[in-house]
């Protein structure tokens, strides 16, 4: 039976933070395509409402909507536990939520740059370790991270970000390496420049992000590497070239030529 045959209530469940923006979406409609019931947190409740309505009217799914300050320890506890209470066993977890602040270090605010941590780093962190043990108990279970190309080399003027999503990456082939043989597949999705409102809300024109991918390429990179056992992926062929290169580039033309194509 798939899972498009089973129930509702028979289904496998999924948790996609950041659902409220554009990647998360797509990471939402793609598993609902696929049958799985859904949980979808974020900060906006009426564009999670919409996304659940729209969701369970097209693919006949069961969707739980919990608005959630991600970056709060007590917030992705709460999160979790009413799951639990719910007696919803989680079987995919995608840690989509993050942002960026363009600037440097010496002239944004200081609680901005540290929040990029606690919502790029330390949530990924926290959920995994909530959630990944049921997945080993279970045998059974997928996490993906969502990181970045930002990952491959310092960025002055987005030093923050690219290093949280650094982070991220190296936390999530660890992971990889950790859950080998548990039944549990995890893996890091390293978009480039993407058609969502990251750009926005970073404060970087909409000229210096170059041309962008859609969505719905990310979540199908993601979910290939998923699907084929690999640590990360990184997406699109741009991308994956500029991510190849970067690491043998002497450092400083790399971070000079990111901070020009920043141009903030």
């Amino acid at each position: 039976m798939n899972d498009m045959e089973a129930t509702r209530d028979e289904r496998p469940w999924a948790l996609v933070s950041g659902a409220s923006g554009g990647l998360g979406q797509a990471f939402s409609r793609h598993l609902a395509s696929c049958g799985v019931n859904l949980v979808v947190t974020g900060r906006r409740h009426d564009v999670l409402d919409d996304l659940a309505d729209q969701l369970t009217t097209r693919y006949g799914i069961k969707t739980i909507v919990h608005p959630c300050d991600i970056s709060s320890a007590s917030e992705r506890l709460a999160l979790v536990n009413e799951i639990a209470g719910r007696g919803i066993i989680i079987d995919t977890l995608v840690n989509n939520a993050g942002f960026g602040a363009a600037g440097r270090i010496a002239e944004t605010d200081p609680e901005r740059q540290t929040s990029q941590v606690e919502v790029n780093c330390e949530a990924v962190v926290h959920l995994c370790g909530l959630l990944l043990p049921g997945m080993i108990t279970a045998k059974r279970g997928s996490i993906i991270n969502v990181a970045s190309t930002a990952a491959f080399q310092p960025i002055p003027q987005f030093a923050t970000y690219a290093a949280s999503k650094s982070f991220v990456l190296s936390f999530s082939r660890a992971l990889w390496a950790e859950t080998n043989g548990t039944g549990v597949r995890a893996t890091a999705i390293c978009p480039g420049p993407t058609e969502t409102g990251f750009f926005d809300v970073a404060g970087v024109p909409r000229m210096a992000a170059g041309a962008r991918r859609d969505p719905d390429d990310v979540v199908r990179t993601a979910f290939d590497a998923l699907a084929r056992h690999r640590p990360y992926a990184v997406d699109g062929f741009v991308n994956r070239t500029v991510a190849r290169l970067a690491p043998h580039l002497p450092a400083r033309l790399v971070m000079t030529q990111s901070e020009k194509y920043l141009q903030v």
